[in-house]
């Protein structure tokens, strides 16, 4: 799997935006690294260098910030099995919901250097498709874009929701159990959530954004933005034509990511 490092330009990003110096990747790397040899059920995970880095600039090097990630990031994929096992791109429902596109990474980066996800909420069938399956598959492909490019733990990530369609069957899958693993995914994931911006959002939604404020921190909280259509994106955005854009559509998009998915079956198959 090709791993795109960071550049100069990254590098100063880092250093003035996330408190990232090489003494400091090296001081908090030891302590963090003895932190998990103290811990059994963290020390058996075989966590990497790279990985210790990302939980370190993701709370911009506040050391014990970063340890009670690690602990929640490593509890949940131990607890909510049914994100993290059976990570299989060529299951039938998997499959499936690779084909219509429930979470799509845009392929090139937006002005700021994020990468943009878009997560379709209701392009999913509920009386055919678990919410849960639906969540796993996000989850694979953010692992897959992490182990991929180490810019995304300097830069962030921006998810747009695009709830166009959402019927009450859609808003029914969304337990209170789904949306709390959903917004602790969001706040000890080693990627700093940067916006969340809901668009094509009718007046329903309230219900739900509400539970999901509810279990959020203040800081996640200031970062929704909710849009009764779609907003005008800049162009820099390179976003498909379903939002305003022209580079690709929701198809090409999935299309792209399952055939990644699939081709990487082996390292979901043997990571969690």
């Amino acid at each position: 799997m090709t791993n795109i490092k960071l550049d100069n330009f990254a590098k100063l990003h880092a250093f003035e935006f996330l408190n990232e110096s090489e003494e400091d990747v090296k001081i908090g790397t030891l302590e963090i690294r003895d932190f998990i040899e103290n811990h059994s059920e963290l020390d058996e995970q075989s966590i990497s260098d790279q990985s210790i880095v990302y939980f370190l600039r993701a709370s911009k090097f506040q050391i014990d910030k970063a340890k009670k990630k690690i602990k929640s990031y490593y509890t949940q994929r131990r607890d909510v099995t049914e994100w993290y096992t059976f990570r299989d791109p060529f299951l039938t429902e998997m499959s499936e919901l690779l084909d219509i596109g429930v979470f799509l990474p845009i392929l090139q980066k937006d002005e700021q250097h994020r990468q943009i996800v878009i997560l379709r909420i209701a392009a999913h069938d509920p009386s055919k498709h678990l919410q849960n399956n639906v969540m796993k598959i996000g989850m694979m492909l953010l692992d897959y874009l992490s182990m991929h490019d180490q810019n995304l733990s300097v830069y962030g990530i921006r998810a747009i929701f695009d709830m166009n369609g959402v019927k009450l069957a859609h808003a029914l899958q969304m337990t209170p159990k789904i949306i709390r693993n959903a917004v602790n995914a969001m706040e000890c994931y080693p990627l700093r959530i940067q916006k969340l911006e809901f668009v094509n959002a009718n007046r329903g939604i309230n219900v739900i954004l509400d539970i999901f404020r509810s279990f959020m921190t203040q800081k996640l909280r200031d970062r929704i933005t909710v849009t009764r259509d779609i907003p005008k994106f800049n162009s820099h955005d390179h976003l498909p034509v379903e939002l305003g854009g022209s580079t690709s559509s929701y198809r090409d998009l999935a299309k792209h990511w399952k055939k990644v998915l699939q081709n990487n079956h082996q390292w979901f198959n043997s990571s969690r």
